[in-house]
Parts: C-alpha cells; structure tokens; sequence
C-alpha cells in the first residue's frame, strides 16, 4: 500500500475587488460607496489562505460593509466626499487587521467614487451652478463699479484741467488789459486808468459782438442794450465780471 502526498499552490499574484456599498449619510442622502481592494496570499502563511477561507472575496466584502456601515452615516454628505481617503484607511486597517490571521495581506484601498442619489446629485449640480452665476455677478458688478470711479476719477481730472486753462486764460486777459491801461495812462496826460479801462473794455465787447454777427452760426440776430446810460453799464458788467474771475483765481 502506497503513500499519496497532495500539493496545492497557493498564487502569489495580487488581485483586486472592486464592490458597491449602498448607506445613508447622516443627513439622510443615500450614497453608493465604490471601493477597490488590492490583496494577495502571504508566502509564510500559504496554508492559512488555502485552508481557513473557502470564499476570500465574500470575507472582503463583510468586512468592508462594517467598516462603511460605522463610517458614512456619522458625516454628511459633503464630509463623506471631504474624508473618503479617512474612509479608505480605516477599510485597509480594519481588513489589515481581520486578514493577516487567514494569510492574507492588503496591498492597497482605495475609495474610487462616491455617487449620492440622483436626485440629489442633480440639487448638488444646481446649487453649484448658482453659486458660480452668484461669483460672476459679483465679479462683473465689481468691474463696473471700478469702471465708474475710473470714469468719474478721469471727469474730475478732464474738469480740474479745463478749469486750470480758463483760470489761466483769464488772467493772461486781466495782464493784458492792465498792460494796456498802464501804459495808455501814460502815454495821454489827463487820463485816469479808469477811462482807459473803460474805453478797452467797451471795444473788447463791441469786438466780440462783431466775431459773433460774422460767424457761421445760424443765429444771426444779437440784441444789444441801447441808450444814454448803456455803454457804462455794459462797461460796468463787463469789468465786474473779470474782477470777480480774477478774485476767485486768487
């Protein structure tokens, strides 16, 4: 009678699960978790992993669906997405743990996708899509008020430089008429420089008067104060108009 010896080879290659664990989150969204396990048989321990589990794969799945089980109905929704790596870990410990003793060693875990109900992922679509429309309204918003002080930062500007001009051209008007005074005063005996400024200022105007008639404008009909007492009123308005823009450029 012979002796019959059995030898079973137990592969070294490592293999991997890819399974669908369906939960509640804590706010009551039902997630489907999908986890990939990568495992392979210890060389020491070949015997343990041919003979203390007939169904390596359904072990796995038991042990993953606790540790799921404990862990996603504690968070919510968005702390589910925010920790799957945490979810992941406790998985690979909890199967590290719970395996070595069947001589098995967990290579990787890795929790590949999160997928919540339809319905809610398509609330979570919208509230991001109006959340981004809220970010580009504000940011547009934010341009046209930068645009508006520009505008109104370049006005004030545009109007200060005008205002410095005519300021300027003024007063060149004022040196020159007190130029003109002066220097008539001096050259005719018996003259005070008021009736010389009133004789410039009468002939300015009446200059002006006549620029205005000749011009191209469709306005061809200029109506002049007359009578005894006029010319030494325009002389006066005209006088205390350029005293008063010289004052106020002082």
């Amino acid at each position: 009678m012979g002796n019959l010896f059995c030898c079973a080879q137990v592969g070294q290659s490592k293999v991997a699960i890819k399974e669908n664990f369906g939960r509640f989150s804590e706010d009551n969204v039902f997630v489907n978790v999908v986890a990939s396990i990568q495992y392979r048989a210890l060389a020491d321990k070949a015997s343990d992993a041919f003979y203390k589990l007939t169904n390596t794969r359904s072990q796995i799945q038991a042990y993953v669906y606790d540790v799921i089980r404990a862990s996603v109905p504690k968070l919510n929704l968005d702390d589910v997405f925010e920790q799957k790596d945490e979810i992941a870990r406790a998985v690979e410990d909890e199967l590290q743990k719970a395996m070595s003793s069947y001589g098995y060693e967990i290579v990787q875990t890795l929790i590949v996708d999160i997928e919540p109900d339809k319905h809610v992922k398509h609330a979570m679509n919208e509230i991001n899509a109006a959340a981004r429309l809220r970010v580009a309204a504000n940011e547009k918003a934010e341009a046209e008020k930068i645009l508006q002080i520009k505008r109104a930062e370049g006005e004030a500007e545009s109007k200060y430089l005008s205002g410095m001009g005519i300021a300027r051209q003024r007063q060149a008007i004022v040196d020159g008429l007190r130029d003109s005074v002066l220097g008539f005063s001096e050259n005719v005996p018996g003259t005070s420089a008021k009736d010389v400024m009133d004789m410039v200022l009468v002939t300015q105007y009446f200059d002006t008067m006549k620029d205005i008639g000749a011009s191209s404008s469709k306005s061809s009909t200029v109506f002049i104060p007359h009578g005894p007492g006029a010319v030494r009123d325009v002389a006066s308005q005209i006088r205390n108009g350029l005293l008063q823009a010289q004052n106020m450029h002082q």
